[in-house]
């Protein structure tokens, strides 16, 4: 310990006990708050009314946006995963283990995440899922009360800041007037549980929602249970027509998620379902807790102006134990505890006026401010249990922004949206275990950036608009990329950012219930952050050369309506990302140049195909396919292609004044074996983890209001 330094005090509440509180509070009917953040004014597309989908399709971006009816859905709502594999360019990768989250990736940003989401921005009603240093986590979004997704790609993504290689967007439905309640069932393989319930309460004047759920795996594979339980909560008051208050709150926790870890070439080949050794010898698993609260205040100036005001704070606990035991003297241990607080806060303006010719114009300008705080501490692993102390130190992390907006259309055909986003990243480390064989490793790096965009849309008819972008952006590294260095000792200070220029082109087209959409895009990335060793849990990160990524998104579905209808839906991604000249740390005895970028598979397809032959009945069938994805740098090895198979049911009724849902699906119902996930670069060869089997789930929803 370094006497002369000092550590401010990081206060921590454990999650359950705010699960409690927030419960209380619903009850008696005291709103509950969580934090938003403040956003360029993209163009909505939020509800899918004609007007509202003429201006997605007048979006000079490709923006699409996902109805979720949670009520309907023949799926348990668990994993972002079962929502997003229609859409184009996007790869949302369920690896069956809690403990590292979802790998998800957006036109080939993303894919070097082993836990957690990097180069990807998640917003969750207005709230940012993504850190200061650009790190976040999928899990901390509810589906069971959302109702609807966003997906930004390409440089438009840009105006959201530091790491946003494309843009995720979960809104929260509304709370239904005049109150009602709800509750779920589910089981399924591999001792799949899930239980949940909702209340809504109020009026359009003030309302708010509720809405629980805890779910429990057995694991496909040994040593991979998990459980965890998410609260989400929704109050809307509206004081006056020219006044909107939002506030929310969102507390996770999960007591439980087991790590199997990855397996080698020969393990998976051999049987897919087996467990690392090193999982069983040190318990690897995951323990953690994410609590939020803030409040939104939206107000209507005058018939032009618009503000919109945020403040937010939340706190992040985690202990992880890794595949090792990390009792050198200069190591950081083979358990990690880490306690984090975050808040910020934001404004944005909006001025809407009209050309002397009757088009219109808006802009928007906002500024943004947010900070986190960490105590990072790391513990020998004795065999699953925490020892002697490694490491002992205070991280922080903050960003300050400042954005700017034009949309205008510049004649009855042509519409211009150009925008920039100032960026400053400061990364800090404050190193509290200094000893003889283990120096003082603290520092401070700063990262800044101005990042440009312009795009155009052509409405070529009233069915075809046309329409182009260009952008550059960039990328800090996380905390936890920084936090481990090449020699093994402290933290990795000579980790850089990564700086993109891109631009995209494409086509949106309807014709009746047909909808239509194309795009090609070329990325260029300077100092991609790249993992250059990962063992045991531990991943150690340097900066490639240049990465480029270029490819083509194409996505199609119809709906009919009514009964007998059917309901297709097509989407397919080609995708190559490859390096460009050597990487400098990625492949230290080889040079990579035009060599994979490992995490990414050139091909993907989706197609699904829904019908409903009577009134509350639904039916549907899809396939999924992949290319193959290599695993290294040096595309020594790679994960086979493959092809899944689902089908799923529902019935939709009412019965004892009540509506039901019940509901049923199989996954992978030819049973394929393959590669869910690859764990890139891993030092000791274990690259690979295994996706689920066949899989069944049942589940049962009621609804009353």
């Amino acid at each position: 310990m370094n006497p002369s330094s000092t550590r401010p005090p990081i206060y921590r509440l454990p999650s359950r006990t705010l699960l409690s509180w927030a419960c209380a509070a619903a009850a008696s009917g005291l709103p509950l708050f969580s934090h938003a953040q403040v956003e360029p004014s993209l163009p909505e597309v939020s509800v899918l009314t004609s007007s509202e989908a003429q201006r997605r399709l007048d979006a000079a971006s490709s923006h699409t946006a996902k109805t979720i009816n949670s009520f309907e859905a023949a799926t348990p709502l668990v994993n972002l995963s079962e929502l997003l594999a229609d859409q184009a360019g996007v790869v949302a990768l369920n690896r069956g283990n809690y403990a590292q989250d979802l790998q998800i990736s957006i036109r080939g940003f993303g894919t070097r995440s082993t836990f957690g989401v990097r180069g990807v921005r998640l917003v969750v009603d207005g709230i940012p899922a993504t850190m200061p240093d650009g790190q976040g986590q999928a899990a901390t979004a509810q589906l069971a009360s959302a109702s609807e997704i966003e997906v930004l790609r390409g440089p438009m993504a840009q105006l959201y800041g530091n790491a946003a290689g494309g843009v995720l967007k979960i809104t929260t439905r509304e709370p239904r007037p005049g109150g009602g309640a709800g509750a779920q069932v589910a089981i399924g393989s591999n001792g799949e549980r899930l239980v949940g319930a909702s209340l809504d309460v109020g009026n359009a004047e003030l309302g708010g929602l509720i809405d629980v759920v805890r779910f429990a795996t057995d694991g496909w594979r040994p040593h991979s249970a998990a459980e965890r339980v998410h609260l989400n909560s929704k109050w809307v008051a509206r004081p006056s027509s020219d006044t909107r208050l939002t506030a929310l709150v969102n507390l996770y926790d999960q007591p439980r998620a087991q790590d199997p870890l990855g397996l080698t070439r020969t393990q998976f080949d051999a049987d897919a379902r087996q467990l690392q050794t090193a999982a069983e010898v040190f318990k690897t698993r995951k323990a953690v807790s994410q609590n939020q609260v803030g409040l939104v205040w939206e107000q209507r100036l005058s018939t032009q102006d618009d503000l919109r005001i945020y403040g937010y704070g939340g706190t992040r606990d985690l202990r992880q134990t890794l595949a090792f035991a990390g009792s050198g003297v200069s190591s950081a241990g083979g358990v990690v505890d880490l306690a984090r607080q975050y808040y910020g806060a934001g404004a944005a303006w909006t001025h809407q006026v009209r050309w002397s010719s009757g088009l219109p114009m808006s802009w928007t300008i906002g500024v943004n401010a947010d900070r986190l705080a960490e105590d990072r501490r790391g513990f020998v692993n004795n065999r699953g249990t925490a020892g002697a102390l490694q490491r002992d130190e205070t991280d922080r992390a903050g960003n300050t922004d400042a954005y700017a907006q034009v949309d205008t259309w510049v004649s009855e055909q042509l519409r211009l949206v150009a925008g920039a986003r100032f960026t400053k990243v400061r990364l800090a480390v404050d190193d509290q275990y200094v000893r003889a064989g283990n120096p003082d490793d603290s520092g401070t790096r700063s990262f800044s950036r101005t990042n440009p965009v312009l795009g155009v849309v052509w409405t070529a008819s009233d069915a075809l608009n046309l329409y182009a972008n260009a952008g550059g952006g960039f990328e800090s590294p996380t905390l936890s990329e920084q936090a481990y260095s090449p020699t093994g000792s402290g933290s990795n200070f000579a980790l850089g950012a990564a700086r993109t220029r891109q631009v995209e082109f494409g086509a949106k087209w309807k014709a009746g219930p047909h909808r239509w959409s194309a795009a090609v895009f070329d990325a260029r990335t300077e100092g991609e952050i790249v993992p250059t060793a990962s063992v045991g849990g531990r991943t150690i990160y340097g900066n490639a050369a240049n990465v480029r990524r270029r490819g083509l998104e194409f996505a199609w579905q119809t709906d009919a309506g009514g009964r007998g209808a059917w309901t297709p839906r097509v989407a397919f991604t080609w995708l190559d990302a490859f390096f460009e000249g050597p990487a400098k740390s990625a492949v230290p005895t080889a040079s990579a140049d035009g060599r994979r970028l490992p995490g990414t598979a050139r091909t993907a397809l989706h197609l699904a195909l829904d019908h409903r032959p009577a009134p509350g009945w639904r039916w549907g069938v899809d396939v999924h396919a992949s290319g193959k994805v290599f695993v290294d740098d040096a595309n020594s090895q790679a994960a086979p292609g493959y092809a899944t198979l689902g089908l799923h049911a529902a019935r939709t009724f009412e019965a004892a004044g009540m509506r039901w849902n019940a509901w049923a699906r199989i996954d992978n119902l030819l049973d394929q074996r393959y590669a869910g996930s690859v764990i890139v670069n891993e030092g000791n060869g274990r690259y690979y983890e295994p996706a689920f089997g066949r899989r069944l789930m049942v589940g049962l929803r009621t609804q009353f209001q």
